[in-house]
């Protein structure tokens, strides 16, 4: 199995030398002791927590899934299911503030456990606050391109902090952002969504994004892991590069080393299939490329959203539930409104010893480090 070790190599370990190869030497890595035995005590609480649960509540756990507008059958599945988290798109953006703010209200008060409430606000094309200013009280969110033309880093910094602050007091608590793919080719699909420079400055931008964001209690998410490049949109269909680990360990996982020196909270996997890795699957769904990451980052690894082209692709043509692909693979969370089907597969595939029960206790653990970290659980 290829190791994490490959993300810090080329001379980027952890610690100090990371941090200032990086010009990121504001991260503290000093440790506390006193910190430390408080978090400890916490884990403990945390890990206690998970044995009690049942198998039902912690399968759903693992699941980010879209609700529909219908706030009472939103309510119902959340609760039938114990669903872990929603992600809300642009159509669920409706109404008025109060509205929308008691909308999501009543979500939590269907959890038994406190919900990660997600939502895709990058700024620029990917912007859900700008879908209805009545809710969010603007309409313009500048992409990060354009937020550090007018500002320089100063300006990354301001926006993100805004729109997390925005997003926090809606009661939406999880921002997948920044997105910190590179590519030098204007007209590919990812280039309006990425930072716009290269592979070091986009490391800077990726720290101060992040710091920015989980500054107002708001979870933040670097994607999509190990790196989008040019390759083509896996909403619609399957894609692939052909870089070499060598090109993905010096360029591509430059800004997700910076993110993972700001302690990020969660990672983001892409679907796209890495030729010269493994050749067979969708990043996501590829154990081999997921290691590249889960042997050494205890951060949340979140799959790209399931239902995508690509997802569907490969699922058809090799005849594989698509949930049990991605909790195989590694991924903790898994962005997925397939839940009815997508809980009783993986129950199915527990009982048949194909994912083991130490494996879903170590996901949900992390899932509620997370929502500790957050605020959700006291």
């Amino acid at each position: 199995m290829l190791k994490i070790n490959h993300l810090f190599a080329k001379g980027m370990v952890t610690g100090t030398v990371m941090l200032a190869s990086l010009g990121l030497m504001g991260v503290s890595t000093v440790s506390n002791p006193a910190n430390n035995a408080q978090a400890a005590s916490k884990n403990a609480a945390l890990k206690a927590k998970v044995a009690k649960m049942t198998t039902n509540e912690k399968l759903g756990q693992l699941f980010v899934a879209s609700v529909p507008n219908n706030t009472a059958q939103a309510d119902y599945d959340i609760k039938a299911y114990h669903l872990g988290g929603v992600i809300l798109y642009g159509s669920n953006f409706t109404g008025t503030k109060t509205s929308f703010k008691n909308k999501l209200k009543s979500y939590q008060n269907s959890a038994n456990i406190p919900l990660t409430i997600s939502t895709d606000q990058e700024g620029g094309t990917v912007s859900r606050l700008s879908v209805n200013p009545a809710i969010s009280g603007r309409s313009y969110y500048p992409s990060p391109q354009a937020a550090y033309k007018a500002g320089g880093m100063n300006g990354i910094t301001k926006w993100y902090k805004l729109e997390a602050k925005t997003l926090k007091g809606l009661g939406i608590n999880w921002d997948f952002a920044p997105d910190v793919d590179v590519t030098s080719n204007k007209n590919s699909f990812i280039y309006d969504r990425t930072f716009g420079h290269g592979y070091q400055a986009t490391g800077k931008y990726a720290q101060a994004a992040v710091t920015a964001i989980q500054s107002q209690g708001v979870g933040a998410t670097l994607k999509h892991f190990p790196g989008y490049g040019s390759a083509a949109d896996t909403h619609t269909g399957s894609a692939s590069t052909n870089k070499t680990l060598r090109t993905f360990e010096k360029d591509d996982f430059v800004p997700f080393r910076a993110g993972i020196a700001a302690n990020v909270d969660s990672v983001m996997v892409t679907h796209i299939i890495l030729n010269k890795i493994d050749p067979k699957k969708p990043a996501s769904l590829s154990k081999k490329d997921i290691s590249l990451i889960a042997d050494n980052y205890n951060g949340v690894i979140v799959s790209d959203s399931l239902q995508m082209g690509a997802v569907s692709n490969y699922a058809d043509s090799h005849h594989v539930y698509r949930d049990v692909a991605a909790f195989k693979a590694g991924n903790d969370v898994l962005l997925s409104s397939n839940y009815k089907q997508g809980i009783p597969q993986l129950k199915h595939a527990l009982a048949k010893g194909q994912i083991t029960k130490s494996q879903l206790n170590n996901k949900v653990y992390k899932i509620l480090q997370m929502k500790a970290k957050l605020g959700l659980i006291k």
